[in-house]
């Protein structure tokens, strides 16, 4: 078991709604991300934020953007720190190891592909788990393959026209079938953020997706 079971723990989906800054929506500048984790009834399961420590990480945010080096850091609905994704500096094949406290779990890496956004989970050996895949002609949705069969998905949701023109502020839902191992899970609620950052970040104003349930 590991602390970051609290998120998936007796349920299959997390919400994880991205809050923005003013200072960002009217400068058009990169601030550090941050999200809250969100049940289905809208309570809040915790939280999470990248980390930046001073100006050189503000710069490096705006100049490098999706293949800067990042860590995300996971807490509780208390406060407590539960665990982290970390980010190496990339310009392509982005990766995030994924960590509770000093312990690797596991990473999730981003695979070669024309046609495809594709993701593979890795687990602590290293192994290769759970696929994660958008299809050709949607690609804001992500599909979910353990061991070669569809098990959820990952969709990013529009909050409305209005905000979408002025933020690209995202809500991720992460949608996994019950049989799906609760350590796979923790690693996929990770991944989502790395898929956030090379995937959806600064690309306000592209196209529409579907909800869940489309």
């Amino acid at each position: 078991m590991t602390r970051l079971d609290v998120f998936f723990a007796g349920r299959d989906r997390v919400l994880i709604h991205q809050t923005k800054e003013w200072g960002e929506i009217l400068l058009g500048f990169e601030s550090k991300n941050r999200f809250e984790l969100n049940d289905d009834s809208g309570n809040r399961l915790g939280l999470a934020a990248e980390e930046a420590k001073g100006l050189g990480a503000f710069f490096l945010r705006n100049i490098f953007g999706r293949c800067r080096k990042a860590t995300i850091h996971l807490y509780g609905a208390d406060g407590e720190d539960l665990g982290r994704g970390e980010k190496p500096f990339r310009w392509y094949f982005h990766r995030m190891e994924i960590y509770d406290g000093e312990t690797k779990i596991g990473a999730v890496q981003r695979k070669f592909s024309i046609l495809h956004r594709i993701f593979m989970l890795e687990n602590a050996r290293g192994d290769e788990v759970l696929e994660i895949r958008s299809p050709l002609f949607r690609i804001w949705t992500f599909k979910l393959l353990f061991q070669d069969k569809e098990v959820g998905c990952i969709r990013k949701k529009w909050g409305g026209l209005l905000r979408e023109m002025f933020t690209d502020a995202d809500i991720f839902g992460v949608e996994v079938e019950p049989q799906i191992p609760i350590e796979v899970k923790n690693l996929l609620l990770v991944a989502t953020f790395l898929i956030d950052f090379t995937c959806f970040e600064n690309n306000t104003g592209q196209g529409g997706i579907g909800s869940f349930g489309e």
